[in-house]
């Protein structure tokens, strides 16, 4: 059996690392690279760190509106789909390289399995709901990280091909907690373990426009303590473009960092006091090693962890904030809301009996 899947940025390079592991012990993989993420920090460095095989295909996308990358991915993965044959296409959760790989499937056409299938916010103007709610209806096979994902597929139609299989970012999250403990991250900011907030801000909702750039900044300012702000390049230039980059700079405690890797990003989630972020991925991954999360979004598709008192939804809004780290607190119970870390293997086992 043969399997294309296709990546393009870090949080899929995260889910990447152990179902291609998987994959490759009973199948042939294509990894095909789009480049959505074109910045080193934010590529290179994810595949060296989690030893994932280099791309057989770079597609070399770089920036751009959505639409034009979406057409770029389409014209280049075209060919490479003809050329290669595979049997499935394989994609991951929901951004612009997601849909643009379900389309190409789909006009193939070539099976489609979807990674992280069934996870609603129910905003249809939000890019990444459109993104997964189309992949969901392209796909042949769904794999499911809950059962809420499930129940949404099945509230819209959808029953066929659908598997409950666990959070494949668990099971990374399991392989490379170890290493990441072993780096002295925090230190190199000058703070102690459980004395700082870590924050992560990239998406469109967030970045886009003079107010909600505006909001984020009054964000930042009432933290109130030691911050660490790896700052993604897309969000330095929306704020740079507004002027508000000087503002930022001047916060006090607040540490502007440049992005670092998987593992370096660990290692200051697992000690941080609490992370504020508008990523679905460090939301879950806040709520594996146990961290308090304040999400500056209205909405979460990861609803279990806002159940499980981990996760408190805040939006953009400073006064919400300040009230969600008054009222920090860190449950004493942790159930196994995403699987038991063997998700990579048991979709591997599915696509090859789907497939092979």
């Amino acid at each position: 059996m043969k399997v294309l899947s296709l990546v393009g940025n870090r949080p899929q390079f995260v889910k990447a690392a152990p179902l291609s592991r998987a994959l490759r012990a009973r199948a042939d993989e294509v990894l095909v690279h789009s480049g959505q993420h074109y910045d080193p920090a934010l590529a290179d460095l994810f595949f060296d760190e989690l030893a994932i095989p280099r791309p057989d295909h770079a597609l070399g996308i770089g920036p751009g509106t959505p639409t034009g990358q979406i057409a770029t991915v389409l014209d280049r993965l075209e060919p490479i789909i003809s050329a290669e044959a595979p049997d499935v296409v394989l994609v991951y959760g929901d951004t612009t390289t997601t849909l643009a790989g379900a389309i190409a499937a789909a006009k193939a056409p070539v099976p489609l399995a979807h990674v992280e299938a069934g996870l609603r916010s129910f905003r249809p103007t939000m890019p990444e709901e459109q993104n997964r709610v189309v992949t969901d209806h392209l796909a042949e096979l769904r794999f499911c990280p809950t059962e809420t994902a499930v129940r949404n597929l099945a509230a819209e139609g959808i029953t066929e091909g659908v598997s409950l299989v666990g959070d494949v970012m668990y099971d990374a999250c399991l392989a490379f907690a170890p290493v990441a403990r072993a780096r002295p991250r925090p230190a190199a900011y000058g703070q102690a373990p459980g004395g700082y907030a870590l924050v992560t801000v990239h998406r469109a909702a967030a970045t886009d426009t003079p107010e909600a750039l505006a909001s984020l900044v009054e964000v930042l300012e009432v933290i109130g303590g030691p911050a660490i702000f790896p700052v993604h390049p897309r969000t330095r230039a929306k704020l740079e473009q507004a002027g508000l980059w000087n503002r930022v700079g001047r916060i006090p405690d607040l540490h502007v960092a440049p992005p670092v890797g998987y593992l370096d990003f660990t290692a200051l989630l697992i000690s941080a006091r609490v992370v504020l972020t508008d990523s679905g991925g460090v939301q879950k991954e806040a709520y594996f090693h146990g961290v308090p999360c304040l999400t500056l979004r209205d909405e979460t598709e990861w609803v279990e962890t806002v159940g499980a008192g981990f996760n408190r939804l805040v939006g953009l809004d400073a006064g919400r904030v300040r009230d969600g780290l008054r009222d920090l607190q860190v449950p004493h119970a942790h159930p196994p809301l995403y699987g038991d870390g063997g998700s990579g293997p048991r979709m591997a086992e599915l696509l090859v009996d789907a497939y092979g």
